[in-house]
């Protein structure tokens, strides 16, 4: 048979295409498991049929306020149900979700509603303080809507409206502004930079619909999963965890403050059995007070990413009942479609060795098309002799669309058809990854990324700074913490270490400043260039640090 007899009557048409995007889960749920308990928040729980009212009642709501197909309608919350509704609501609207880091200072946030072009804000009322700070610094403000969440510290109303009246107002029978293009987008979520200012991530209604089901794959959901808030929502759409565990027709259960006790109380009242988190927050859970702890009624199942846990608290952990899967995944790439998938003869091996296979970032999920460590220029790939360095490249449908209003970015981000990532790893023998820098000198502390450059510019701007260099530095506690190298001008020397955090501070959000600074000349290239990755290897050693001083 002919190629071209293949070609006639063969067409798409509405019974054969319907463009992708996990909005679609949400109905589903609701038709299929109606009265199944959605979202739970302290004393509250609703079902699907609930939450599917509250959903398209939003999306009405924006629609009758103004709220137009590619408006951007941003929040800024933590991980309550108003922050999951946004992520069905706003784009049932035709809108673009943008959920805004609650972790940001005034300056930042004020980038993203000025960048974003925000039209309408919803706001927690935890952080309205925040919001009148930042509202100062852009022109031509958005509306504002107050949620007044339950569980909410209080703060005062900046909103013309609050939520729930917001929602009364909206139609549970609207019908949605469904993508008539799934290359179209969902979202605009920012990363922390590697100069002043963050970059807009734009994900497609098509990616993030292929990564909630990769998410449902790779890290192998049950029949309706209780799944626990510990991951913001804000990072990546909490890596698209907000759409695929609706797709399960699990339990969303929200957390609003995230500490070990409030896990475990989760883990023990809600029947948890399913979170993803920060490093930080699997040490915080091993280092319980053996008197505190009892053991878990199920095993807990956890996915964990950015700088691995150190393998003593893999073990401790292990030993408490958790499951711990470490994975790889950038914003840019929706979510995490790399991880460190674990071989059965593996559970033979002693603690220690198993705690440094779990460190390796591992490899592709099945649903990702393309993954190499390689060459940045030549695109040759690397060795599989766990020495040779190159950066990570991905090429696959989870990929962002591109940086909003920034080409130049977006073109380079894609040079070659790949997606340069920025980090560097190396290949094992097994063909299992593991990043061993980052090209763009991002700190991660917490979960939470930090640009060194950022940093780096305030310091400069300190009277007194010569140059500046900041790095990573090992944190039991956090992961990683930033480490400021300062060379001072000569008439300087009275600056402390004190004074310069106490500048930063006035400036960055705390968590972004530096935990320790070091005076010192700092090593520099024949070009006058600093040799970053001399400071980043004596971050660690104050005894490095002695002799540079030297």
């Amino acid at each position: 048979m002919s190629a071209n007899a293949y070609s006639q009557g063969l067409e798409k048409t509405p019974a054969n295409f319907v463009p992708m995007t996990p909005l679609g889960f949400l109905d589903r749920a609701a038709e299929v498991y109606p009265r199944r308990t959605a979202v739970v928040h302290g004393s509250l729980k609703q079902s699907w049929a609930e939450t599917r009212d509250r959903c398209y009642r939003l999306a009405s709501a924006l629609t009758k306020l103004g709220i137009l197909p590619g408006d951007t309608v941003s929040i800024i919350a933590p991980n309550t149900p108003a922050m999951l509704e946004a992520h069905f609501g706003i784009p049932l609207s035709g809108a673009v979700l943008n959920a805004i880091n609650c972790r940001l200072d005034a300056e930042g946030v004020a980038f993203i509603l000025r960048h974003g072009e925000c039209k309408l804000l919803l706001v927690d009322r935890e952080f309205a303080p925040l919001i009148q700070k930042a509202l100062l610094a852009v022109p031509n403000p958005p509306r504002v809507i107050d949620i007044n969440d339950h569980e909410a510290p209080d703060g005062p109303s900046i909103g013309e409206a609050d939520y729930e009246s917001l929602l009364a107002s909206g139609d549970p029978q609207f019908p949605g502004h469904w993508p008539t293009d799934e290359w179209s987008p969902i979202a605009l979520n920012y990363t922390s930079g590697t100069t002043g200012d963050p970059k807009g991530v734009v994900p497609s209604h098509r990616g993030t619909y292929l990564m909630s089901l990769l998410q449902m794959t790779n890290w192998p959901l049950p029949r309706a999963p209780i799944y626990l808030w510990t991951l913001p929502m804000f990072h990546a759409n909490g890596w698209c965890f907000t759409w695929a565990i609706t797709a399960a027709a699990g339990t969303h259960v929200c957390l609003r403050k995230v500490t070990a006790a409030n896990v475990f109380s989760a883990i023990f009242e809600h029947g948890v059995d399913h979170f993803c988190a920060a490093p930080i927050i699997l040490s915080g859970i091993a280092s319980t007070p053996a008197s505190e702890r009892r053991p878990l009624p199920r095993r807990v199942r956890v996915l964990t990413a950015g700088s691995p846990p150190p393998a003593a608290v893999l073990e401790a952990v292990g030993a408490m009942g958790f499951d711990v899967d470490h994975v790889f995944g950038i914003t840019e790439i929706s979510g995490t479609p790399v991880s460190c998938a674990w071989h059965d003869e593996w559970d033979a091996l002693p603690a220690e060795q198993q705690g440094r296979l779990k460190a390796r970032q591992g490899v592709r999920a099945a649903a990702l098309e393309h993954l190499m460590v390689g060459d940045t220029v030549t695109l040759e790939p690397t060795p599989r002799d766990a020495q040779s360095s190159g950066e990570i490249l991905i090429r696959g449908n989870t990929v962002m669309m591109g940086y909003l209003k920034n080409p130049a970015s977006t073109a380079k981000a894609f040079e070659g058809g790949w997606f340069h990532t920025g980090d560097v790893a190396i290949v094992h023998p097994d063909g299992y990854m593991q990043i061993t820098d980052r090209s763009k000198d991002v700190i991660i502390s917490g979960g939470e990324n930090i640009s060194s450059v950022e940093v780096e510019e305030v310091i400069y701007r300190m009277p007194g700074v010569l140059y500046a260099a900041v790095v990573a530095q090992p944190d039991e506690k956090w992961g990683e913490t930033p480490c400021a190298f300062v060379e001072l001008k000569a008439d300087a020397s009275n600056i402390s270490e004190d004074d310069v955090i106490a500048f930063c501070r006035r400036s960055l959000a705390h968590f972004k400043c530096p935990r320790r600074v070091v005076f010192v000349e700092l090593p520099k290239t024949a070009t006058g260039k600093i040799q970053k990755f001399r400071l980043r290897a004596m971050a660690g050693s104050q005894e490095a640090i002695t002799k540079l001083a030297v």
